[in-house]
């Protein structure tokens, strides 16, 4: 593993652990449906948080959550509707964003609730 994916893994360790204080309940982490990948899927309460895990060392070239761009989101839906076919789990869906930054040995959780909603698209 080269430096970026050990910060990357110890971001998401430390999403995981955030998620857990706060009363989150961890279902799946590292999901994947064919090429999608959802970081963490958690429940709380009633409802099903698809978590995208962006860590940074530096916040020098914008805060995490920036890099969670529209490609990204549709991925994210994509995965997230093939879960709930295969959970049968009929929760409500909320799209979050844990934006984590790597300060000296630790990190910084911030979690951004509902961080973007799925587009309805015109047929």
């Amino acid at each position: 593993m080269n430096e970026t994916q050990i910060t990357g893994s110890e971001g998401e360790a430390a999403a995981v652990k955030h998620l857990r204080s706060l009363g989150y309940k961890i279902l799946e982490t590292n999901w994947r449906f064919g090429q999608e990948e959802i970081d963490i899927i958690a429940s709380y309460k009633d409802i099903l948080s698809v978590v995208e895990v962006k860590t940074r060392s530096s916040s020098a070239f914008g805060e995490p959550e920036i890099f969670v761009n529209r490609q990204k989101q549709r991925h994210l839906i994509k995965a997230a509707d093939a879960y709930l076919h295969k959970s049968g789990l009929t929760l409500e869906v909320r799209f979050d964003i844990a934006s984590v930054l790597k300060k000296g040995d630790s990190y910084q959780v911030t979690m951004i609730e509902n961080a973007f909603y799925p587009l309805i698209s015109k047929r």
